[in-house]
């Protein structure tokens, strides 16, 4: 299992494609992924889940990654994150 805190940084109007790409992105990966927000943890293969967190911009978030595929999944995901590409 490995994690990673990274901040997500996304232009607001771009806030809700950003979040469906990351999904797409976390699903390609055999690895289970999470993100954690403060107290709250959602699958990041998720819509609803991810959506429940709340994530802004600005925002801290902890990736957790644990499976074949961890680390190549935890890099992908955080440098999306941190960097949208929309």
């Amino acid at each position: 299992m490995v994690t990673k805190t990274v901040q997500f940084s996304c232009d607001e109007t771009l806030h809700m494609k950003a979040v469906a790409v990351l999904i797409q992105k976390a699903s390609t990966f055999r690895s289970s992924l999470w993100l954690s927000r403060g107290e709250r943890r959602a699958n990041a293969k998720s819509l609803l889940g991810v959506m429940s967190l709340g994530i802004e911009n600005n925002m801290e978030l902890l990736i957790t990654a644990d499976g074949s595929d961890e680390s190549e999944a935890l890099e992908a995901v955080a440098d999306y994150l941190a960097h949208p590409e929309i």
